[in-house]
């Protein structure tokens, strides 16, 4: 159904990664609104609820307060200012996080027409690794894929090549 092709490629890779890892009985905290993946995740059984659009940079009180077990963050923490506050307030023990990785020959992306449309960190692996590490949690699997486009040129063939999505599974380290 989410075939590992353009364009649903990322949704087929995502989905895969979160079957492998939980199952359809757990709750789940999507940052952000509704999107086409929530979407996606509760067809195929998935229990999930959304925040509700609060800037996530200084609004925590949905991390802090819904009930959930897990926290699914697809897509969201480059657009965000403080990643590392919001990760330090998730209280679920489980975490997924898929992030497009910062690549060297292309700009990070910014719309010119929504202001909230753009990505203030495009991280590299080992910076999102360290994030995790430094607010509490431990890395259990990860995984990397490219994102080829249908286009010609030197950029469009580097995408052939270089990964560009990075999804990691992580589960809370509690202190003795």
């Amino acid at each position: 159904m989410y075939e590992k092709t353009f364009p649903n490629k990322r949704f087929g890779h995502t989905l895969e990664f979160l079957k492998k890892h939980i199952t359809t009985s757990e709750t789940i905290l999507d940052l952000g609104v509704e999107n086409p993946f929530s979407k996606i995740m509760k067809q195929e059984g998935f229990l999930v609820s959304n925040t509700k659009g609060e800037d996530l940079d200084v609004d925590q009180f949905t991390l802090q307060n819904e009930n959930y077990s897990v926290t699914t963050a697809f897509e969201i923490f480059e657009h965000l200012l403080n990643p590392y506050t919001v990760l330090q307030n998730i209280k679920s023990d489980k975490l997924f996080i898929s992030i497009p990785m910062r690549l060297w020959f292309s700009s990070a992306y910014r719309s010119k027409t929504d202001m909230w449309d753009r990505h203030y960190h495009e991280f590299e692996d080992w910076q999102l690794d360290w994030l995790l590490e430094k607010t509490g949690w431990k890395i259990i699997d990860r995984n990397k894929w490219t994102n080829p486009v249908k286009k010609f040129g030197i950029r469009p063939l580097l995408r052939r090549f270089t990964n560009r999505y990075y999804i990691v599974y992580a589960e809370k380290v509690r202190n003795s």
